[in-house]
């Protein structure tokens, strides 16, 4: 679901508005998209809101995927002093702004080059990424960071959110290379999402959501 420009701008009056917020390219492109075909926002994830422990880990920055290693590190240390269980531990991650990348998979770098395209650089390797660093476990990752990984997190119980306003920039990367309309863009690029991830209105909408459920927040890149 996308916003139309026109009429968001004009609620607000475009000048002020575009001096006020500086945005990326692709959520300037999403304020002029039109809707896609109907698709309701799922936001049945803040039922699953239920441990004595809530967090919103904020991640509106790639920092090579930092905001996930902040959650995951959150929930071991609370284990290690409290004892806690996985239940008793609720961890929410946004995904929004430039770290829009880390919810896309390694096809979809691989496919358009993301890391040379974004100047993402592995400063240990002092190489430009080749796939996401936070969709999978690279050949010898040490043990104690396996579950590092978007998918692990999910697995174990954890939600990730995304931002459409910053889906919008995949999907004009989609857009341009493949030379698509809006609407097949989109849908396309909804096809190169990790499993699991859900997309919401704006990050920011997803951050307040988790707060109004309790969760504390942290800003993690």
């Amino acid at each position: 679901m996308s916003i139309r420009r026109r009429d968001f701008l004009s609620s607000f009056g475009a000048a002020s508005f575009a001096a006020a917020l500086p945005l990326t390219k692709g959520e300037v492109d999403a304020l002029a998209a039109p809707p896609l075909a109907d698709s309701p926002w799922d936001v049945t994830w803040v039922d699953r809101i239920k441990g004595k422990y809530r967090a919103v880990f904020d991640s509106p920055g790639f920092s090579d995927g930092a905001a996930l290693f902040r959650s995951v590190i959150w929930a071991r240390q609370y284990k290690e002093v409290f004892g806690t269980t996985p239940a008793e531990m609720s961890t929410v991650l946004v995904i929004r702004h430039t770290g829009i990348m880390l919810a896309m998979n390694n096809e979809f770098w691989q496919t358009y080059d993301i890391g040379k395209r974004k100047k993402f650089k592995d400063a240990q390797k002092n190489k430009f990424f080749a796939q996401n660093p936070i969709a999978s476990v690279s050949a010898g990752t040490p043990p104690q960071f396996g579950e590092m990984t978007i998918p692990k997190f999910i697995e174990a119980g954890g939600i990730v959110l995304a931002c459409n306003l910053a889906f919008m920039d995949p999907v004009s990367i989609v857009e341009k290379q493949e030379k698509l309309k809006h609407d097949e863009a989109e849908k396309k690029a909804r096809t190169f999402l990790l499993p699991g991830v859900i997309l919401q209105p704006s990050g920011i909408f997803a951050v307040l959501r988790a707060q109004e459920a309790g969760c504390n927040y942290i800003l993690g890149s």
